[in-house]
């Protein structure tokens, strides 16, 4: 099974890219959800998080409260680190469990969309990666869409990310999504033939 890895900064697109793939029949493990799912209580990621951050980063009942540890982690470029050494374990560990399940399945490939994807060491399972990059000012204005975040605190997003010259430099192919999403499709579909993915 040909492993998909598809990464890049917030807002650029590639829950776009996913809902493609997806359409193409190739699954996607979406490596956000995979996070969210493991800080469910009880939680030996969330136990570890809390550990590292604080009890204020817990709500009462003993969930995450994910704007306390946004407003650590985004603040601080060290502190995100800390965060993502604690969670990228935790994370892989259960993205391989799913790609076992679809190699038994028999899928000819699938994808993992995670932003962290190189600094996670997850392109190490992937035979090739993808980065979706978007301007930065439309990468703002889609994340305050999407996130109801303000101007302040999408910016704080953005920057704390990696440039997109560090995508372009790991990445084997890039797509640019500075247009309608349809505009991507044909792009992707190309890759997608080069790797054996498709036939035309």
């Amino acid at each position: 099974m040909l492993v998909i890895g598809l990464t890049g900064p917030s807002g650029a697109g590639k829950g776009e890219v996913s809902r493609m793939l997806l359409a193409l029949g190739i699954p996607v493990i979406d490596a956000d959800e995979v996070y969210h799912a493991l800080l469910v209580p009880p939680s030996p990621c969330l136990d570890a998080i809390a550990s590292a951050f604080g009890k204020q980063v817990l709500r009462a009942d003993g969930t995450l409260d994910r704007k306390a540890l946004s407003a650590i982690v985004f603040s601080d470029a060290a502190q995100l680190q800390n965060l993502n050494r604690i969670t990228h374990g935790f994370v892989m560990e259960r993205i391989r469990q799913e790609l076992e399940v679809l190699r038994k399945k028999g899928y000819a490939a699938a994808a993992i969309d995670a932003p962290q994807l190189f600094e996670a060491g997850a392109d190490a399972d992937c035979e090739i990666t993808l980065a979706v990059l978007a301007d930065r000012e439309l990468r703002l204005h889609r994340i305050m869409q999407r996130d109801g975040l303000d101007a302040e605190s999408a910016a704080r997003r953005v920057d704390a990310q990696r440039s997109d010259d560090f995508f372009r430099r790991h990445a084997d192919y890039v797509l640019e999504n500075n247009g309608a999403p349809e505009m991507l499709r044909p792009s992707l579909l190309r890759i997608l033939e080069e790797v054996g993915v498709l036939r035309t």
